[in-house]
């Protein structure tokens, strides 16, 4: 098997000299051209041996990942510049045995394996022969930091966790009142079982509106989040949602709204900017105090101006801004970089933790951004600016 590409021969058949600097982690007695590329480019670490098990590349991922200098490992034996040990104690070299193994292997699969100090790292290894089952000619090998996949696995793992916790009690209380008014329909008036009814179907609502933000999260996490463009009137739809308050026990005088005039026509998915509204307004109810103010404004949003400038008279506006601030204690500068990840909670008042992580990709799947910051009267102030955009089949 030959790796990368020979340089051009000279007149007279003989190949032109090699290359008399060292480049990306190769020994000045490697050669970069037996790669074709620079190794330093892969994202991956990569360590190569000769056929003598010395090494003669060692790039910067791989420098990144061991904690060992490239300059350290190049012309070592592999074993010393990489000591590898697996997972009860066992040298990975004496055990692999790649220069004196059988000479039909072709490598090894990847592997969890510890690095010296106990740090994890994902290990596989590529035989290079000279014929199918001749001596070792380069021995590759393949290095991944585990970092990233344990952090997705402990997500996966706290989402389950999150749901089956906030599935437990809406079900929970759905099986103990079926089962009672199953049993004992008739010793219950008229209102008594209306009352349990009702109770039924908030949690019934409670399970519907988990699982769709579970299937939002996985269209989310995907790419998967289809928007479909239709003509919205946010002002309208704000208006909505503060009349759904005020229906649900909140004081008209809570919410003051600032509409600035006219407002571009904007193109985006109807339900789910109800759906960043409804979960921005609810959370300044909740956790907020005091006013909550909802402003409504153009914004341009071309490559030389800023998207959260104002758009001045006679010029085209490109965006719409939507604010919502309140007058709480508002969110602590060190809690901000989190608010929009998974299970963050600003307080102690129950949720998912969710909400703000799908709020977030509404927006970016429509081509616009969202930040969070301190309102003018102290509290917290969500922003978010969606373009004015045109279905696909009237551009």
């Amino acid at each position: 098997m030959t790796v990368g590409t020979r340089g051009p021969r000279g007149a007279h058949g003989t190949a032109p000299p090699r290359p008399p600097t060292p480049r990306a982690g190769f020994e000045a007695a490697g050669d970069p051209a037996d790669l074709g590329l620079d190794p330093d480019d892969l994202p991956d670490g990569l360590v190569v041996a000769d056929e003598t098990g010395r090494v003669i590349c060692f790039n910067a991922a791989a420098a990144r990942i061991t904690a060992v200098a490239t300059a350290d490992a190049l012309g070592r034996q592999v074993e010393r510049a990489l000591p590898l040990e697996d997972l009860e104690g066992r040298r990975w070299w004496q055990l692999t045995d790649p220069y004196g193994g059988l000479a039909t292997r072709r490598g090894q699969p990847e592997r969890n394996l510890l690095l010296p100090g106990g740090r994890e790292v994902l290990v596989s290894a590529r035989y290079v022969r000279t014929r199918p089952t001749g001596p070792l000619r380069r021995l590759v090998v393949s290095l991944r930091d585990t970092e990233a996949r344990r952090r997705t696995e402990r997500s996966h793992a706290e989402l389950i966790a999150t749901v089956a916790h906030e599935l437990r009690s809406p079900l929970t209380s759905v099986k103990g009142f079926t089962a009672t008014l199953l049993a004992k329909w008739d010793r219950f008036t008229d209102d008594q079982k209306r009352l349990m009814l009702e109770t039924v179907d908030a949690d019934a609502n409670r399970v519907t509106r988990l699982i769709a933000e579970l299937l939002d999260i996985s269209r989310i996490d995907s790419g998967r989040l289809e928007v479909r463009r239709q003509p919205v009137d946010l002002a309208a739809a704000v208006g909505r949602h503060i009349q759904a308050h005020v229906a649900a026990g909140q004081s008209p005088d809570r919410f003051l709204v600032r509409l600035q005039q006219p407002l571009p026509a904007l193109w985006a998915d109807p339900d789910k900017i109800d759906q960043v509204l409804s979960n921005l307004l609810e959370n300044a109810v909740r956790h907020g105090e005091g006013t909550v103010t909802i402003e409504v404004a153009a914004v341009r949003m071309d490559s030389t101006a800023r998207s959260d400038d104002p758009a001045r008279p006679g010029q085209q506006a490109e965006g719409t801004a939507v604010t919502v601030s309140d007058e709480g204690p508002g969110i602590p500068e060190e809690s901000m970089g989190r608010v929009f990840t998974r299970f963050w909670r600003g307080s102690k008042r129950g949720g998912t933790g969710l909400g703000l992580y799908i709020v977030k990709g509404i927006v970016e799947a429509h081509g616009g951004s969202i930040t969070v910051g301190r309102g003018p009267a102290g509290g917290a102030e969500f922003r978010f600016t969606l373009p004015v955009a045109t279905p696909a089949y009237l551009v």
